[in-house]
């Protein structure tokens, strides 16, 4: 049983591995004219930009220096991996020397985020600084430049509180493919002469495994051997593999991992193996297999706890209804990223929503307790008193609360809850296609859902036994417009802006009031086969009447320590896509739109990332979708 699962796991990776392989596009003549190399390949020409360019960028992590002496390791993430430097010596300036290899897509990530943790403490290691770049433009801009040093930004104010120095050099996709083959070709280089005899290179082309190219070896061989020697140098035949798998791939299978490679991207294909064949350049390689920074600097105790099974991390379904940890995917930046939550506070859901003994505690009174806890609670938080914990609640969410946004200061706040409703500065979060009624916008920042239909919503997130639209719309709504629609769920976090706004442009027709629990609607709880949260829970339905999507439903639902939900609009009202439309008071809590069904196209990457069973964060105001009823024409 455990090798079968382990068999399906390593399949599943390799099947979004070759996804991704297969959405590289790279041309190869237009690269040709756009790029200029230097002997070691990197690329000089400052005409490249993200449209035209995928490849391999090898950054290196020279140094830093920081304001005070410590043991110091630096994590880099970079789209859905990150990578950790070994821990340095007790320094103010450590050196790590430490480099990866990179791949680019083209449309893909190209923002890098490099975090510096102090690893002294016995508890965890503690992150110190941080800064962002664009792999792009370090290169673009200064592409001769041996080495760059970047700010470190303390998390919790912004403040600079180091310096790290990196280095960065992408290569010519076209270079790429003439050094694998001569580092592959080197290898059977049996007498290491830089020449391969017939024999030789023989040898080569039956490992392989392509029957057509062993057919073809001598063919290959005599068109590279010139001068008929019986001889040809490697550089020779590397120039030869280059331009025949161009023509007509030899290689079917990658040499090292036994990836099948795309027989139509045949360059990245090549890109592929360079990566699997490095052998870098003597510096420290970082260690990869993380999938956030905070993952990464737990460093082997945490593979240790990861091999006993004592917690995971993973994304999909494991990491709502399972894991100690939820990692959800920045929108922006295409990167994971970790949702701090209470240790102590996960065990207690889990052991509510994910056994029957937690649901028959449901049954036996729960609700009420969760009711009177919230409602106390609420109270708690509007007190003066509660004002002091405000400045705790920012040093636990130091890198996920951005107080320049905030539209007035941190003492304007007299109670939690002013704070935890706080409104942004105008043009804070800026909307897309403002003047188009036909693209839908986020209506929270959150972590995101999105499903075409609710069929797909109940497979890959919502496990209660009775979800339909009917339950989460309650008794006094119409239903019809809205079954087998499409679905959107906005997942708001403690740590969130907590207004909500229109997602679209129309006519609030009605709010319903539904009466109902206030069941935390955290993923381990919406993963919990065993009980309901958007069908039970306290929740208000809003009906948007709109031109370009018919009738939209909103849901805000209440949670746990989410006492109230508070409108700003009332029946009648024309409004905005982007306008405010309420908020929630503390706690967590969610939004979902219906949609009806076939009214919206949502975006792809959305949900790509929900077929993954994968939560995206995005913000108000980011697209969502576009209407499928009327001609969507140029901005």
């Amino acid at each position: 049983m455990g090798n079968g699962s382990s068999r399906e796991g390593k399949e599943s990776r390799r099947s979004r591995l070759k996804q991704k392989l297969q959405r590289f596009r790279t041309h190869r003549l237009h690269l040709r004219t756009r790029f200029s190399r230097n002997a070691a390949g990197v690329v000089n020409q400052r005409a490249v930009t993200v449209e035209d360019f995928s490849g391999i960028a090898l950054l290196t992590l020279i140094g830093a220096d920081m304001k005070f002496k410590d043991k110091w390791l630096t994590c880099v993430s970079f789209g859905e991996q990150t990578f950790r430097t070994e821990i340095s010596d007790t320094t103010e300036k450590p050196i790590w020397n430490a480099e990866k290899k990179l791949l680019l897509e083209k449309n893909g990530p190209s923002l890098a985020r490099v975090s510096v943790f102090e690893t002294n403490r016995l508890s965890r290691n503690k992150i110190v600084g941080y800064c962002e770049l664009d792999i792009f433009d370090f290169v673009v801009q200064e592409p001769e430049s041996a080495c760059k040093s970047f700010d470190l930004l303390d998390p919790a104010s912004s403040n600079v509180v180091g310096s790290v120095f990196l280095s960065c050099a992408i290569e010519d996709p076209v270079e790429t493919e003439k050094r694998f083959a001569k580092r592959i070709l080197s290898v059977v280089d049996y007498n290491e002469d830089g020449q391969l005899s017939f024999s030789e290179f023989s040898d080569l082309i039956r490992a392989f495994g392509n029957l057509v190219a062993a057919n073809k070896k001598e063919e290959l061989f005599r068109a590279a051997d010139l001068n008929g020697d019986g001889v040809v140098s490697i550089d020779e035949l590397a120039a030869l593999l280059a331009l025949q798998q161009e023509k007509e791939p030899i290689i079917n299978n990658c040499p090292v991992c036994g990836e099948a490679l795309p027989l139509t991207d045949k360059l990245n294909a090549m890109i592929h193996m360079t990566l699997c064949f490095d052998e870098g350049t003597g510096n420290q390689v970082m260690t990869g297999g993380f999938l956030t920074d905070r993952q990464a600097s737990y460093g082997w105790m945490f593979k240790l706890s990861e091999w006993t099974h004592l917690s995971t991390y993973d994304v999909g379904l494991n990491t709502g209804s399972n894991a100690s940890h939820i990692v959800v995917i920045d929108r922006k930046t295409k990167r994971l990223v970790e949702e701090l939550i209470d240790s102590k506070i996960v065990l207690s859901m889990r052991a509510i929503y994910q056994s029957k003994i937690g649901l028959r505690l449901m049954d036996q009174g729960a609700k009420e307790i969760l009711q009177r806890l919230s409602e106390k609670q609420g109270k708690k938080m509007n007190t003066v008193e509660s004002s002091q914990k405000i400045s705790s609640f920012l040093e636990f969410f130091k890198d996920q609360i951005n107080m320049s946004e905030v539209k007035y200061p941190l003492q304007h706040f007299k109670t939690f809850n002013e704070f935890f409703t706080r409104e942004l500065k105008p043009g804070a979060r800026p909307i897309a296609y403002m003047n188009r009624d036909d693209a839908a916008v986020c209506a929270a920042d959150c972590r995101l859902m999105a499903f075409q239909s609710v069929e797909d919503s109940t497979r890959f997130w919502i496990k209660g036994r009775k979800f339909s639209i009917r339950g989460l719309l309650g008794k006094n709504v119409n239903p019809n417009a809205f079954l087998d629609g499409s679905l959107v769920i906005f997942r708001l976090a403690p740590q969130d802006y907590h207004r909500f706004h229109v997602p679209v442009s129309g006519v609030i027709e009605k709010f319903v009031d539904v009466s109902g629990s206030l069941y935390t609607v955290n993923p381990i709880a919406v993963n919990s086969k065993y009980c309901n949260v958007f069908t039970e829970n306290k929740r208000t339905v809003a009906i948007i009447s709109t031109s370009e999507f018919g009738k939209v439903a909103f849901v805000a639902i209440g949670a746990t320590m989410v006492g109230s939900i508070n409108f700003v609009r009332k029946e009648g009202d024309h409004v905005k896509k982007g306008d405010e439309l309420g908020y929630f008071s503390f706690g967590g809590s969610t939004v979902i739109c219906v949609f009806e069904k076939n009214s919206i196209r949502i975006d792809e990457d959305l949900l790509a990332n929900s077929g993954r069973s994968l939560e995206t964060l995005v913000s108000v105001g980011m697209q969502l979708g576009v209407s499928t009823r009327t001609f969507v024409g140029s901005t």
